[in-house]
This record gives structure tokens, C-alpha cells and sequence, in this order.
């Protein structure tokens, strides 16, 4: 039984079930249960018509072909909530002939004729909603391709002929490394062949839906292992051949610490990258990508790279274009690749500090620092920061919160001259030195009317 069930779920089923019709909670959120999960997204099917549902709950919404019909939490006593309940009419098998929607919607009658149609076994099975009130969800448990046994085994399976699941819909070959990548899944071998056979029909799947999926998997707990799934199915070099060319391109050379090619080195970089953020993790990942078309050889045998830093950026706003990213997250993803090769050392000077901090933006500067040890580690170095590095951040530091000083007061030399009625001279000077020191010790607060205040009682001290 769920500890606490949003009353906005309990009013879905309750509803739905008065007015004479069948409901199941199906999805992640039977997953979830099942994991003994939070469950944070709800998703019903019911042999009510798209028609029917709309009766039952008037403020909703059809705007679709597949069946569904959704409608907000405010209107079912949620206020404060933001999120939107789906509502599915079961529905048949179909013909998919763009990979990704169905042809038609053809409405089915059972609950296990809709289950037939989906992705996943884990995805598969469905909770009568009694079951919610119960303490044993097994009685109200449908689970026709034995979704439970691969929860447990942590395998991600296709439903059926895996290969027909994802002629039907290509988006499926990612959904397959994403789920894989979030719950530490393993990808069961005949669906993995499937998805090495059928890998390029990723190509008719839009970039909003590519790039959706590959940020769930860079804000997963794995993120290189799912790369790793990408390289080895195929599917990355559809989706980054950017990335894709980067293996095989050798750095180990005379004068260098890197131990990988450019490509394993991306992934292993995006592994220690100590960021959460997906964008971040994004851009480690490509930060070497100019890396292919740029390398050469020295005079005495170093593997050189010249400007791959240029290149990268121009290859990571094709990428960002292409997968239609927002100019917002555009922009970062562009600026990390570009400066990334920043230069620190013990001859870095203030204005070099200066400029770096110009060019990539004071916002962004965690960021870049992330990517950087990322970047180090990815390398086969095993400390995270060097005393250069770290000299480098306190340069930075020090650029953008710097020491209390005399000219930081709330008050200055005219200020002085006006009320003690002194001219221009050493004597100005003292007098600010002594308010610094009284703030200094916490005898005084750095406050223009304080401060004030206080060259008045130092006038009457003089008279």
C-alpha cells in the first residue's frame, strides 16, 4: 500500500470508477511501486473512450491522436501542483510508418491487449487501481510478459519480437540505454541485438527527442556507462559521429600524461566529472571533439592538437543546433568546449585571470573548474587539481571577492576633509587608516552614517 497517495490519484480512480469503467495505473509508476520507489509521475489506461473521460472530468483536455486525454492537478483539488495526469483509452497494435507514431489508433478492450503494445517488460504491467489501497499488490497485478522477473533480474527486455518494437517506435533504442542507464539495468542480449541491427533508424526520430533522452542519461548515476551502451550498439555514432570519430585518435606521446585515445578519454572525463548538471557533463564529454581534425605530430614525436579548441566549439554548436537545444544552454555548452584549454601555470598573471573570467562569465566559471577536473582525471591523472590549478581558482577568487581595504570604506578623503575642516595631506590618510583598523577589529561597521557619525566624534576629540 502507497504510505501517503496524492488525493488527486485517489480522485482520478474514484471517478473513473463511478462512472462504470475499468482504471489501472500503468508506466514508471507501477515500476516504482514495484521498486518500493517514490512515485512522482501518474499515468492511468481505462476502457473509457477518449469521449467518456472528457465527460467525467469536463476541464480536460484532447489534443491528441493516441487516445489520451489530460487534465491538471488544480482541477482535481491540487491547487499548488503544476503536474498533469494522463488518462489512456486502451489501445491495439498498430502500423508505425514514420518510426515513431502510430498510423491509427486502434482502441482495444482489454488491458492486456494495451500491454502488448509497449516497450519495455518493466513497462508492461499494470496495477488495478484497488490495489493502491491494498497491502498485497500481487491479486491486482496484470503482467503478461513477466515484467516482475526482469525487475528483479534488472534486465531491460523488449515486449515481444524486439525488433517489431522498435520498427514501431525508434525512440524506443534510446528509451532501451536510458532505462538501462537509470536503474543500473542490464540490457537483455536478444533486444541488444535488436537495437545494434535497427541503430539507424534513430535517424527518424526529431533532435528535441534525442537531446531529451540523452539528458536523462547524463543526469543519471551512470552516465559513461550509458555512452558506453550507445558506442557499443551503434547508436552513437547516429546520433554524435562527432564523438564517434574521436576513438582511435591516439595522445600517448613523449611529453604527455594521457594514457587513452581522445574518445575513450571523453568518456572517462565525463565519469569524473564532478558536476550534476547535465549541461556540464555534456560538455566534458565533447570538450576534445576537435581533437580528430586537428591532430599532427611535432619535431620531436609529441602528438600535437593545435586549436582543437575552435574546432570543438564549432562542432559542439552543430550539435547544439541540430538537436535543438535553447540558445541558453547553447551558448554554455559552446563557451565550455571553446575556453576549456585555458592556460595555468606559475606565470599566469591577474590580467590572464582577467580575461578568463571575461570570456566565460563569472556564472560559469564553477562550471568550467568542473569540466577542468574532469578533464584531468578523464586524463589517467589521479588528483583531482594541481597546486596550479589551485593557485589559478585563488587568483580567481581573489579577482572576484577582493581583500577589505582602505578604499573599499563607505567613506573617503573628502568626506574626511569636509568634517575635521583639514586640507590634503598625511593627515587624511591617517585618519582613514585608523577607521579601517577600528572595522577591522569589529569596533565599527563599514556603513557610510556610522562612519560618519564617527569623524564627528574624532572632530570634537580635535577641538
Amino acid at each position: 500500500m502507497i504510505e501517503k497517495l496524492p488525493k488527486e490519484v485517489l480522485k482520478v480512480i474514484q471517478k473513473i470508477q463511478t462512472a462504470g469503467f475499468e482504471v489501472y495505473v500503468v508506466g514508471g509508476a507501477v515500476r516504482d511501486i514495484l521498486m518500493k520507489k517514490s512515485v512522482s509521475d501518474w499515468d492511468f489506461a481505462t476502457n473509457a473512450e477518449p469521449d467518456e473521460i472528457q465527460k467525467i472530468f469536463p476541464e480536460s483536455f484532447y489534443d491528441n491522436r493516441f487516445g489520451t486525454v489530460g487534465i491538471a492537478a488544480k482541477y482535481l483539488g491540487n491547487s499548488k501542483s503544476e503536474q498533469i495526469f494522463e488518462i489512456t483509452t486502451y489501445r491495439k497494435e498498430s502500423d508505425y510508418s514514420d518510426r515513431r507514431h502510430p498510423d491509427k489508433v486502434l482502441f482495444a478492450k482489454t488491458i492486456q491487449e494495451d500491454l502488448a503494445r509497449r516497450d519495455f517488460t518493466i513497462n508492461a504491467i499494470a496495477l488495478l487501481a484497488d490495489g493502491l489501497l491494498t497491502t498485497d499488490y500481487s491479486k491486482n497485478l496484470v503482467d503478461p510478459f513477466d515484467g516482475q522477473r526482469d525487475l528483479k533480474a534488472k534486465i531491460v527486455r523488449a515486449v515481444s519480437d524486439p525488433s517489431r518494437r522498435f520498427a514501431e517506435d525508434a525512440l524506443r533504442l534510446l528509451r532501451a540505454v536510458r532505462f538501462s542507464t537509470q536503474l543500473g539495468f542490464v540490457i537483455e542480449p536478444a533486444t541488444f541485438e535488436a537495437i545494434k541491427v535497427n541503430a539507424p533508424l534513430i535517424q527518424k526520430i526529431s533532435g528535441e527527442r534525442i537531446r531529451d533522452e540523452l539528458l536523462k542519461i547524463l543526469a543519471s548515476n551512470y552516465p559513461a556507462d550509458g555512452f558506453w551502451i550507445l558506442r557499443n550498439s551503434g547508436l552513437l555514432k547516429e546520433i554524435l559521429p562527432e564523438l564517434e570519430n574521436c576513438f582511435g585518435i591516439e595522445q600517448k606521446s613523449p611529453g604527455r600524461h594521457h594514457i587513452y585515445d581522445v574518445g575513450t578519454h571523453s568518456i572517462k572525463s565525463l565519469e569524473a566529472c564532478p558536476s550534476r548538471d547535465p549541461l556540464v557533463r555534456f560538455a566534458t564529454l565533447l570538450h576534445d571533439i576537435g581533437k580528430p581534425a586537428t591532430c599532427g605530430q611535432d619535431e620531436k614525436g609529441t602528438i600535437t592538437f593545435y586549436n582543437h579548441e575552435i574546432i570543438g566549439a564549432h562542432l559542439a554548436k552543430g550539435i547544439a543546433n541540430r538537436l535543438a537545444f535553447s540558445k541558453k544552454d547553447r551558448e554554455l555548452l559552446v563557451t565550455l568546449v571553446r575556453w576549456h584549454q585555458f592556460t595555468v601555470d606559475e606565470a599566469t598573471t591577474t590580467a590572464a585571470v582577467r580575461r578568463f573570467i571575461r570570456r566565460i562569465g563569472v556564472e560559469n566559471i564553477g562550471d568550467m573548474i568542473d569540466l577542468r577536473v574532469g578533464d584531468r582525471l578523464g586524463g589517467g591523472l589521479k588528483e583531482a587539481t594541481s597546486w596550479r590549478l589551485r593557485r589559478f581558482m585563488k587568483m580567481i577568487e581573489k579577482e572576484l571577492h577582493p581583500p577589505f581595504a582602505v578604499r573599499d570604506l563607505a567613506v573617503d578623503g573628502h568626506d574626511v576633509m569636509e568634517i575635521l575642516g583639514i586640507a590634503p595631506g598625511p593627515e587624511v590618510g591617517k585618519v582613514l587608516a585608523e577607521l579601517f583598523e577600528e572595522i577591522e577589529e569589529g569596533k565599527e561597521k563599514n556603513d557610510r552614517n556610522a562612519l560618519l557619525e564617527r569623524l564627528s566624534q574624532i572632530k570634537k576629540a580635535m577641538e
